[in-house]
């Protein structure tokens, strides 16, 4: 693998900036963190240990200076309510999450313990915080801008196929985030002369038949959105995608062995949140503490995906690229 670029800092915000350590780390845990996420800490290793390791350049280390709690969804949104209502009666001082669903059930189960939050791509729109300079409430952290980078992921798509004429995008659309992603996506395909096929997916059993679907409509290549389900599911998607000769671009690297890739760069996300979980535990108030949007974005290219598919990436889009498997 070749990256080409290192993201770090890329994310605006004052908080961006290393914080001054704390001097005397205390001999027993004192700050209990919850972390509501989408998969096992396995599969979520590196965005996990990313932000151990924000933690530890805030100067905190683990079981001396706090503790994490980790709850899996594995894979099914129905279950953030329960996990985040778990971690509230433990209690813990803080709660880190990520995507809009597990969000939304952080907010829900608390109005008092702040919540972090990671990858939301509407904060504003799906009622987490009133704007992202003030937040105004128990919720803060880190927006992905999902909804503006899918027009993107269109377009990246026509570089690499040309000739495609239409496209699969594969979407859950119980996930309060995703209609409004699809919109924007099924309007920029439109714009570039793509017949968009929605193929809306709400559990693991819908992934083959959607695949199945696109092959029998003729895709020419599949848009892959990013939620608890294709999360948890990262591994089959690819495959699937493989099996039936689709192209795809996915939303982050985390799907290896996908073709393409084209978003945030989320270990850095996680290690910044170390630094809002800092400065609440300093005692700032995450209604005064801005979210902060991404202002650069990643491209990875799997070569060894486009050899298997037949295709000759062109010679523009591996210029740009961030990172390339070979």
């Amino acid at each position: 693998m070749t990256r080409r670029a290192f993201l770090g800092g890329a994310l605006v915000g004052g908080l961006a900036a290393p914080l001054a350590a704390v001097a005397e780390p205390p001999t027993r845990p004192r700050h209990r963190i919850g972390m509501v996420e989408r998969t096992s800490p396995t599969a979520n290793a590196a965005n996990v240990d990313a932000f151990r390791r924000g933690m530890r350049e805030q100067g905190y280390a683990e079981a001396q200076a706090f503790v994490l709690e980790y709850r899996s969804a594995e894979g099914v949104d129905q279950r953030f309510p329960g996990l985040a209502r778990e971690l509230v009666s433990r209690p813990v001082e803080l709660i880190v999450t990520r995507g809009t669903p597990a969000a939304l059930a952080a907010k829900r189960a608390t109005e008092t313990i702040p919540v972090v939050m990671i990858g939301v791509g509407d904060p504003v729109g799906s009622g987490l915080v009133a704007s992202l300079a003030h937040p105004g409430r128990n919720v803060t952290g880190l927006s992905a801008a999902v909804t503006e980078i899918y027009p993107k992921r269109v377009q990246l798509l026509r570089e690499l196929l040309p000739r495609a004429a239409r496209i699969g995008m594969l979407f859950n659309m119980s996930n309060p985030a995703l209609p409004a992603q699809w919109r924007v996506t099924e309007s920029a395909a439109r714009a570039l002369a793509l017949e968009p096929l929605l193929l809306d997916v709400r559990k693991v059993d819908d992934l083959p038949v959607a695949f199945v679907t696109a092959a029998r409509h003729r895709a020419d290549a599949m848009i892959v959105g990013l939620d608890t389900l294709t999360q948890a599911n990262q591994a089959l998607i690819v495959e699937l995608a493989a099996r039936h000769r689709l192209p795809a671009i996915y939303a982050s690297t985390e799907f290896v062995g996908g073709l393409i890739a084209y978003g945030v760069n989320y270990p850095e996300m996680y290690r910044q949140a170390a630094t809002y979980a800092h400065r609440i535990f300093r005692g700032a108030r995450p209604a005064d503490l801005p979210v902060q949007e991404p202002t650069a974005f990643e491209l990875a290219i799997d070569l060894r995906a486009a050899r298997a598919l037949g295709l000759a990436v062109p010679a523009a889009l591996l210029l740009r690229a961030d990172v390339l498997v070979e």
